[in-house]
């Protein structure tokens, strides 16, 4: 049952004193969600209050289920504008079908995860590569921003997943620029900015909201053309099943597919640092049930999926947050604004809100990874760049399985391309080292040594086969014999043990010797079921390179003592005849 419920495992030995620093700890997120919410759910396409159900939802069932003890899930930019992207394809954001196919993707999305979870099967999210996810981050965070500069200039523009398109769009409506809708949320950026550096631990959002609303309702900007969020129902959220239609499940596939995997990362990713900080340990699969849990209870009551968000977490953490209990104090605080406090919101500008996405997710925006990984591996560099500009050319939706397909490739042509290393001797010892390393290495004539770092597989042994025939055919005078350091394999499929059987064949009827040194037990093993051992011959195994340079030597002596016999160049004995004259 523990396992089901970690809850079980930490709840019996909770020191109460800690509630204080929990509760606190729930209390100061529940203060930063609340605008951060809201206007994530806007971002979403769903009405305001669709991220504090999802919020509450999550947090609640996280606290049962989860196995962080800092992590705060609920509403984030990232799943929010993948939401609307893929949705808006098929209703118009913030109408009752959107909101009805929004419910059916996070429950959709939840069930993927849930069966993830009870399969064990959390490793296939390592498909998304860390080029893949900040390459996509911050092309996204740069379509985010744009996206929410239609609130801040007080202007009517579509929306659109493609910076090319956003950019043209906000051209064409700038001369319709809703100037104190610019004039507030211009000052609501710079405001939140100057509270930050003044003192981080302020709820700079929250003090943005309430000043704002309390501007706006004073001096009725409402009544100017300043738009604002407007009535938000009070109470908890209602139990709906959103409409099954075999056809929109089918089109929705995808974007649950990625919304699911995108949720995972977040939750794992944070989960994993912030344990790691803390000296405890996650558990990923649990987590994926976890989360997976979450978003179907947002999917039943009008929300929407839900994610792990670095800055609530961190907050979170900062607050002295010691257990799970956290974020249910967290889900308790924003049941009560929405049972008491909602109406409080009627006069909060959508600038604002705009203000406070574009203000969290321009931090996303990171460069210095990009210039990182072009210094330490240009591979990962350019799937970078290329998850980036799919995402920011195509949008987010088809930006990110680009990038997915990008980083299989690239992991695929790893696979198929691995490492190789030619070695020879260095002057004077018995010393074998790789060329590149070793550039004062010499090739014993007649002699191919050379490394394979990976196991043998479909995937790369014929690169092998290649990479020898090569070396023979590119040898500046005959190969006599060739020495294949197995040290690195650890194991050998039954393409490879195809292609080994041809190829040894190939060399022996050109006469060529193949040695194998340092042959793991496993792989030996697998040889000899095979039969390859026994076609190759035990006395052509040996247990280190040295051995095999040495037996290799041993036989180019003899064959030249045998051929200078046989031409008549060897020292003849004395006649005893010409002796006794």
């Amino acid at each position: 049952m523990k396992k089901y419920l970690p809850i079980l495992t930490w709840l019996p030995s909770y020191d109460r004193r800690n509630l204080k620093q929990d509760m606190l700890a729930g209390f100061t997120v529940a203060v930063m969600l609340i605008p951060q919410g809201m206007a994530y759910a806007m971002l979403a396409g769903m009405p305001a209050i669709a991220g504090l159900y999802g919020a509450m939802l999550a947090l609640f069932v996280y606290t049962f289920l989860g196995t962080s003890r800092h992590l705060s899930v609920g509403p984030v930019a990232i799943d929010s504008i993948l939401l609307v992207t893929g949705v808006s394809l098929l209703a118009a954001p913030g109408s009752n079908q959107f909101i009805m196919l929004a419910g059916l993707t996070a429950l959709m999305v939840g069930l993927i995860q849930m069966a993830l979870g009870l399969g064990r099967m959390g490793f296939i999210v390592n498909f998304l590569s860390h080029p893949v996810l900040s390459g996509f981050i911050s092309a996204a965070a740069i379509i985010i921003s744009l996206s929410q500069l239609r609130y801040i200039l007080g202007v009517a523009m579509p929306r659109s997943g493609s910076v090319v398109y956003a950019v043209r769009d906000i051209m064409v409506m700038i001369p319709e620029t809703h100037i104190p809708t610019l004039l507030m949320g211009l000052s609501s950026i710079l405001f939140l900015y100057v509270v930050k550096k003044i003192n981080p631990r302020l709820p700079a959002a929250l003090l943005a909201v309430i000043l704002t609303a309390g501007l706006v309702w004073y001096f009725r900007f409402d009544r100017d053309g300043m738009s604002v969020v407007g009535d938000i129902p009070r109470g908890l959220p209602a139990f709906q099943v959103p409409p099954f239609e075999l056809e929109t499940v089918e089109s929705l596939i995808p974007l649950a597919f990625t919304m699911a995997m995108i949720s995972f990362m977040e939750v794992v990713a944070l989960g994993k640092k912030f344990a790691s900080r803390y000296r405890y340990r996650i558990d990923p699969n649990q987590e994926l049930v976890a989360i997976g849990s979450a978003n179907m209870l947002a999917g039943l009551f009008r929300a929407y999926p839900m994610g792990g968000s670095f800055s609530r977490t961190a907050v979170n953490a900062q607050s002295g947050a010691q257990s799970q209990f956290a974020a249910l104090f967290t889900s308790l605080f924003l049941a009560a604004t929405l049972l008491f406090l909602t109406p409080l919101f009627y006069y909060l500008p959508n600038a604002v809100l705009a203000a406070i996405i574009i203000v969290a997710i321009v931090k996303l925006i990171d460069f210095r990874e990009a210039l990182r990984l072009y210094r330490c591996q240009r591979n990962d560099f350019f799937v970078l760049i290329f998850s980036f500009l799919s995402t920011i050319i195509f949008g987010v939706q088809y930006g990110i399985l680009m990038g997915m397909a990008a980083s299989v490739v690239i992991i695929l042509r790893r696979m198929s391309h691995p490492h190789m290393a030619q070695m020879g001797q260095i002057p004077g010892t018995d010393t074998l080292r790789n060329f590149k390393r070793a550039p004062e290495a010499r090739e014993i004539e007649g002699l191919v040594i050379f490394r394979i770092d990976a196991s043998l597989s479909f995937t790369n042994v014929s690169f092998l086969r290649d990479f020898v025939e090569e070396e023979i055919l590119n040898a500046r005078r005959p190969v006599k014999a060739v020495i294949f350091d197995a040290s690195s394999v650890n194991d050998i499929d039954a393409t490879a043990d195809l292609e080994l059987h041809e190829l040894t064949q190939n060399l022996k009827d050109r006469g060529i010797e193949f040695y194998f040194t340092n042959v793991k037990g496993p792989v030996r093993d697998t040889m000899k079921r095979t039969g390859y051992y026994d076609f190759l011959g035990a006395s052509n195994f040996f247990l280190n390179k040295k051995a095999a340079v040495k037996h290799y030597l041993e036989n180019v002596e003899r064959e030249k003592t045998a051929e200078q016999t046989k031409s008549g160049d060897a020292p003849l004995t004395e006649n005893p005849a010409e002796k006794e004259s």
